[in-house]
């Protein structure tokens, strides 16, 4: 009886949360469903109002949303992770991967700084600066112990700057400077949105491949597995059967699935701030946007290094290598006629490395600074 009623009340909170993300998706933004889901949930958990007390939990809704949440991001990584991000990682893997791992390495660095120079933590300044996105990391976050209303809003705010800037200077370059190369602009989708036999099938066949592999990945004691497992078990499936038929399987993936996603988590991290965790944040935004902006100076910096190197496009190798989100990025592509599937490939293999990699580091960090912390704190952290 108590399973069902907080089952009930996490629909509730679900529901009236993901009202926000609506609000906030009639702008345009792409990731609009999950900060403004996010942001209602926030609010509903600081302040508590009276009519909505029932449907609010004290320490917020069950995790199983959260993972709910990840899977269906995963899946929809993994289906956009094909032949062609392969082919376009062969063609050009050195510059790429150097590009990638100086993405890394810069993003450390930030946090680096925020660490040093704010209130901030170190696990929270590590995870909130990695460019990893703001659908993943906050998850992450959760699951390695870091603060994250901070991690949230330091990947926000990153997030913003680039979908506010890197578009109006990459028009702005491409009308003074025009590509002279024509180049193709399709967008890599994770799917279809027709409703035919086939296309379920598939849906059904990568979604079993996917929850297994989270089983698997959760089993190997890996962080974020929910995540990782189901991007892994996606993309492996999705290449081995595109390379057994011949030609490229869709799976039935509507919109709604990436809004159920986006809804999900953030009605979990919302659901699970208190007032404890924004102690300290005016010094640590500032630093964290400072920050920023330093990582996308340097990217771009690095993208016209890559555009000389690899005979690239410039305006596809900004986009490419911008610290920003998939989507954006590929539309802003699409519509400067820059090549938008090497856009998408560069930063899905980017999420991809992030996601796989750094979660280890994090957790490394963690029992490091636990081993490390004064015994004092130690006794205060097992206290709270």
């Amino acid at each position: 009886m108590r399973i069902k009623n907080d089952f009930l009340r996490d629909i509730i909170l679900i529901i009236i949360s993901g009202i926000g993300g609506f609000l906030l998706s009639l702008t345009g933004m792409t990731i609009g469903w999950m900060v403004g889901t996010m942001a209602a949930a926030s609010s509903l958990s600081l302040f508590r109002p009276a009519p909505l007390k029932i449907a609010i939990r004290q320490n917020g809704i069950h995790t199983g949303w959260l993972s709910f949440g990840q899977m269906l991001l995963g899946i929809e990584l993994g289906q956009k992770i094909n032949m062609s991000v392969i082919s376009i990682f062969k063609e050009n893997w050195l510059i790429v991967g150097i590009m990638l791992l100086l993405s890394v390495i810069f993003a450390m660095l930030s946090g680096l700084v925020l660490w040093r120079f704010s209130k901030a933590d170190m696990m929270t300044s590590f995870v909130g600066t990695a460019p990893g996105g703001l659908s993943a990391m906050p998850g992450i976050a959760q699951e390695v112990g870091a603060n994250t209303a901070i991690v949230s809003l330091v990947q926000m705010i990153r997030v913003l700057l680039v979908v506010m800037t890197i578009p109006f200077f990459v028009y702005f370059i491409h009308s003074k400077y025009p590509d002279s190369q024509a180049v193709a602009h399709q967008m890599l989708a994770a799917g279809t949105s027709k409703f035919e036999t086939i296309y379920v099938v598939w849906t059904a066949v990568i979604s079993l491949a996917a929850f297994l592999a989270c089983k698997a990945v959760k089993f190997l004691k890996f962080p974020a597995p929910w995540l990782l497992g189901s991007m892994i078990g996606a993309a492996v499936i999705h290449i081995a059967g595109s390379s057994l038929t011949g030609f490229s399987l869709t799976a039935w993936w509507p919109h709604g699935f990436s809004v159920l996603s986006q809804i999900c988590l953030g009605a979990t991290i919302g659901s699970k701030m208190n007032k404890e965790m924004f102690i300290g944040v005016r010094q640590t935004l500032v630093v964290a946007f400072l920050g920023s902006v330093g990582l996308i100076i340097a990217m771009i910096l690095s993208a016209f290094v890559t555009a000389k190197a690899a005979g690239i496009s410039l305006t596809t190798a900004i986009l490419a290598f911008s610290p920003g989100g998939i989507a954006e990025m590929a539309t802003t592509s699409v519509s400067l006629h820059a090549d938008s599937t090497f856009v998408v490939a560069v930063q899905v293999l980017r999420v991809v490395l992030v996601i796989a990699m750094l979660p280890p580091f994090f957790r490394l960090l963690h029992q490091r600074s636990e081993k490390t912390a004064h015994p004092s704190m130690k006794k205060a952290r097992a206290e709270g």
